[in-house]
C-alpha cells in the first residue's frame, strides 16, 4: 500500500479546499454526471469489487453484492432521482411579526469534506457517504481502512479513474495518515468506526470547529419475548448476527430471551445457523489476526466466568475463521457483556420480566440499534418508549440500515448525526437561512428606538399576544 506523505496530504487538502469554493455554484446536471460515472464504474467493475472484498474478508460474492454493491447503487439511484427537489430552496411560512418579508432555506455545500471509513464493509462505508457528499456539491478526501488493504486500493483506483484529484481523492495509510488529515481544517468530517476512535475524531474536529457525522457502534440488544414466533426469530437473528462473520456494527450484540422459550430458541438457533452458514461458501472470515485473537480472548473470558457454549466456539487461527458461536449462562461482568463484540459470538441471557431487560439496557451506553421480537404491542411500545437507541427494528434485525427513507445513525455513544438518502444530503449541506425584507416601512421599524408611548404599547402587545 503506497501511503501519502505529510506534504502530499496538505497539497491534496489545499486542492480540494480551493475547488470546493467553485462547486458552490455546481448545477444539478453536473452533480448527476458524477453520480452517473460512479454508478457506471461500479457496474463495470463488479467482479473486481468481489475479488478485493474476498481478499480482505473472505466474503462470498453474493454477500458482497447484497451488502456492498447493491446498497451503494441503491443510494446513488435514490439520490439521483430526488436530487432536484433536495437542491431546491424551501420557502418557509411568515409569522405576523415578519409581515412584508419572505424567507427560505437554501442548501449550500459545506465544502471540503473528509470521509474516514472502516474495514468491515470497506466499499459500502467509504462510497456511501461519498454519494451524499457529491450530491450536496462538496469535494472530498476519503481515508479507507488500512486493514482492508485490497478494497482500499480499489477505491483509490476508482476515484483516480472517475474524478479529478481536486474533486475526490483517496489517502491510503494507517494511523499517521489519519492524524495528518484530522489536523487539517475540513468543513465536515464523516467518520464510521468505534466510539473510542470517534472521541478522537470529535476532539480533532473541535479544534477547527468542523461539523461532524459520527457513525459509531456499541452493544445492540435483542429481545425475544414469550409471544414471539421462535423459528422466525431464530432464522432472522442467525442471519443478521453472523452476517460478515459478526463484524457488523448493527448486528445483535447480546440476546435477552424470556425464560419460558429459552431452550426452544437455542434449539432453533442451532438449526438455522447450520442451515444458513453451515458451509464455507456462505460464511466469511475475520479481518486480521489481531481481531481474531481479540475474539478468542472474549470467548475465553466468558467461559472462565461460567458461560456455556451452546454451539460453535471453533477457532481456526491459521485461516482467520471463527464459527458462529452461542453462549449461555453468561456472567454480566464478562467482557462479552461489557465490550462491543464485533465478531461471531452471541451471548444469551434469560429474563423473567421485561422490566429487567429495560433496566439493564438503560444502565448501559445508548446502543446503535435495538431489536424486539414479540407479538405483544404492549411490550413493543414499552421498549420503544422506555429505552433510547439510534434505531429500532421490530421482528427483524439489520434491515433498517438499507431502508432508503430512514435516517441512519446512533445517539450519544453510538453516534452523532444521521446518514443515507435525504438525511445524508442534509448532513453534507449547510441549511442557510435567508430572509428577504421589503424596502420602506417594515414591521421591524415600528419598534426601533427611541421608544415612544406608541412603540412601548406595540412592544407590550407583541410580548403578550404574538
Amino acid at each position: 500500500m503506497n501511503t501519502a506523505t505529510q506534504s502530499n496530504i496538505r497539497d491534496l487538502f489545499e486542492r480540494v479546499k480551493v475547488h470546493s469554493i467553485s462547486l458552490r455554484t455546481s448545477t444539478l446536471k453536473q452533480r448527476k454526471e458524477l453520480l452517473n460515472k460512479l454508478e457506471d464504474w461500479i457496474m463495470n467493475h463488479r467482479k473486481e469489487i468481489h475479488e478485493a472484498v474476498y481478499k480482505d474478508l473472505q466474503k462470498p460474492n453474493q454477500e458482497t453484492d447484497i451488502t456492498e454493491v447493491f446498497v451503494v447503487l441503491s443510494e446513488i439511484r435514490k439520490t439521483r432521482k430526488n436530487l432536484k427537489s433536495w437542491m431546491m430552496s424551501k420557502p418557509v411560512a411568515t409569522s405576523t411579526t415578519y409581515l412584508g418579508t419572505s424567507a427560505e432555506i437554501f442548501y449550500e455545500p459545506k465544502g471540503a469534506c473528509l470521509i474516514i471509513a472502516p474495514w468491515n464493509y470497506p466499499f459500502q462505508l467509504a462510497v456511501g457517504p461519498l454519494v451524499s457528499a457529491i450530491a450536496a456539491g462538496n469535494t472530498a478526501i476519503i481515508k479507507p481502512s488500512e486493514f482492508s488493504e485490497n478494497t482500499s486500493e480499489l477505491i483509490q483506483k476508482m476515484c483516480l479513474e472517475i474524478f479529478r484529484p481536486e474533486e475526490v481523492s483517496v489517502v491510503l495509510g494507517a494511523v499517521n495518515e489519519s492524524q495528518e488529515l484530522l489536523a487539517l481544517p475540513f468543513d465536515h468530517i464523516f467518520f464510521t468506526g468505534s466510539p473510542q476512535v470517534g472521541k478522537i475524531v470529535m476532539e480533532a474536529a473541535a479544534k477547527h470547529l468542523s461539523s461532524i457525522t459520527l457513525e459509531l457502534g456499541g452493544k445492540s440488544p435483542t429481545i425475544v419475548d414469550e409471544s414471539a414466533n421462535i423459528k422466525d426469530a431464530a432464522k432472522k437473528i442467525a442471519w443478521g448476527k453472523w452476517l460478515n462473520a459478526g463484524q457488523v456494527c448493527i448486528a445483535p450484540d447480546y440476546l435477552f430471551v424470556h425464560e419460558d422459550v429459552k431452550e426452544k430458541l437455542i434449539e432453533e438457533l442451532v438449526v438455522q445457523s447450520e442451515k444458513i452458514y453451515g458451509s464455507k461458501e456462505t460464511y466469511g472470515g475475520i479481518i486480521s489476526r489481531h481481531h481474531h485473537n481479540r475474539i478468542n480472548d472474549l470467548m475465553a473470558d466468558a467461559i472462565d466466568k461460567g458461560a456455556d457454549i451452546e454451539f460453535g466456539g471453533k477457532s481456526d487461527r491459521d485461516n482467520l475463521r471463527f464459527t458462529p458461536t452461542l453462549l449461555s449462562n453468561v456472567a454480566k461482568n464478562s467482557r462479552v457483556m461489557e465490550e462491543e463484540i464485533f465478531g461471531p459470538i452471541l451471548p444469551l441471557l434469560a429474563y423473567h420480566d421485561i422490566k429487567e431487560v429495560i433496566d439493564f439496557i438503560n444502565e448501559k451506553p445508548k446502543p446503535l440499534a435495538l431489536y424486539v421480537f414479540s407479538k405483544k404491542n404492549s411490550v413493543i411500545e414499552k421498549v420503544k418508549k422506555e429505552t433510547s437507541a439510534g434505531m429500532m427494528t421490530i421482528n427483524d434485525v439489520v434491515l433498517q440500515f438499507a431502508h432508503p427513507n430512514l435516517p441512519i445513525g446512533g445517539v450519544n455513544n453510538s453516534g452523532i448525526g444521521k446518514a443515507h438518502g435525504h438525511t445524508g444530503f442534509i448532513a453534507f449541506s449547510n441549511e442557510k437561512a435567508i430572509v428577504k425584507q421589503r424596502r420602506g416601512l417594515t414591521m421591524a421599524k415600528t419598534v426601533y428606538p427611541p421608544y415612544s408611548s406608541f412603540k412601548k404599547f406595540m412592544i407590550d402587545f407583541m410580548v403578550k399576544y404574538f
